[in-house]
């Protein structure tokens, strides 16, 4: 079946025991025992859920892995996956991560694994450092970035780890499986913010682990029993209604985000515009080959620093001021002093997160008039 198809009904049958199409939301703790050593596949809900299962099994099969972990949001399926790498552990970083992560892996330091941040752009700042001294552990990938959207070469940066014996982790929440599956490129575990583009309606909070061999799903399914950050069953639910139109509406955020970056590449009040899709993006070339689209958001620096920035964001009428991305509405983000605010300013500005750095989601609303929300703000 093909992909569309696919996010429909891989891992949602029909309920067995009653015939409803859409899985069940199982709004329970605990499960009676038909004896001593025996149960019906489920025991508690923090170790096992229907719902919850269901969402594994989509997700899985729609990245192409063994299997999935969900988890109740993307920072407690991150901190799941670093749990897995004790005092002593080595891990390398992409320099251009969502802050969440940024802040775990300073957690991880203060527990004795050695971190290293590097530009994962430049495949030879990836060698070097796994080349450096002892072995890397961990090779932690963001692309599409959060939020400058810097684009690595996946197959390239795998290849490097894998001769290595590195594993490697991909955060995939910006391009969502609709347009990247990095276990098919090699990589071990995708990691996902549920709340973002495969829910899609800004109305959850989630996060998922997806693995491409059982043996290391295994693994963490035991992390995320004795860790216990699971979703409830209804937002378990909601991600899987989420996904039965992942595909149309990622296409459509994609068709607005070319517009949008169209528009504001080149505007006078523009400083520098940051979209995959435009050919002047230095990971373009890369972008068109490991992804299928160039994703639906699209970063900005405005001329004139904060003040410009707070002009703007107070003249918007269709977009919205407000954190989080990938929901079906429009949303602008001040990075440097929303998200990112965490982030050092000293590292933040040399990464090129400045106060005058805006990141849009583009939604699903008429392309048109999102372009004409910004003529008008940035007039």
């Amino acid at each position: 079946m093909r992909w569309d198809t696919r996010a429909i009904h891989d891992g949602q049958e029909p309920d067995p025991l009653t015939g409803a199409v859409n899985v069940p939301v199982y709004q329970t703790s605990t499960y009676a025992q038909p004896a001593l050593g025996r149960s019906k596949g489920f025991v508690y809900s923090r170790t096992g859920n229907p719902t919850r299962a269901a969402l594994e099994r989509a997700l899985g099969r729609l990245e192409g892995g063994a299997g999935a972990l969900a988890f109740g949001s993307g920072l407690a399926a991150t901190s799941a996956l670093f749990m897995a790498y004790p005092s002593g552990s080595r891990i390398v970083a992409g320099d251009d991560l969502y802050a969440g992560t940024w802040r775990l892996l300073q957690v991880a330091k203060t527990h004795g694994v050695d971190v290293e941040f590097v530009d994962t752009t430049d495949l030879a700042n990836v060698r070097r450092a796994l080349e450096a001294g002892r072995r890397t552990d961990l090779l932690y990938l963001e692309t599409p970035t959060n939020p400058l959207l810097k684009v690595t070469d996946l197959k390239g940066a795998i290849g490097l780890a894998r001769a290595r014996r590195t594993r490697v982790a991909v955060d995939n929440t910006f391009a969502s499986p609709v347009l990247q599956r990095p276990l098919e490129l090699g990589a071990d575990v995708v990691v996902h913010s549920t709340t973002k583009y495969l829910g899609g309606h800004s109305d959850l909070i989630g996060g998922a682990l997806v693995f491409r061999a059982r043996p290391l799903l295994e693994k963490y399914r035991w992390y995320q029993n004795t860790q216990g950050g699971i979703p409830g069953p209804i937002d378990c639910f909601l991600v899987l209604r989420g996904i039965h139109t992942v595909g149309l509406r990622v296409r459509a955020h994609c068709a607005n985000a070319r517009k949008v970056a169209a528009f504001l590449d080149g505007h006078p009040r523009v400083k520098r515009t940051l979209y995959p899709g435009l050919a002047s993006h230095p990971g373009h070339a890369v972008a068109r080959r490991q992804m299928e689209d160039y994703g639906g958001m699209v970063s900005a620096e405005l001329r004139g620093g904060l003040p410009a920035v707070r002009r703007m964001v107070r003249r918007l009428k269709v977009i919205t001021l407000a954190e989080s991305l990938g929901g079906v509405e429009s949303l602008v983000n001040v990075p440097a002093l929303m998200t990112h605010r965490s982030v050092p300013r000293e590292l933040r500005e040399r990464q090129g997160i400045t106060d005058g750095l805006v990141r849009l989601s583009i939604g699903i609303e008429d392309g048109d008039d999102l372009v004409e929300d910004l003529r008008q703000a940035l007039r």
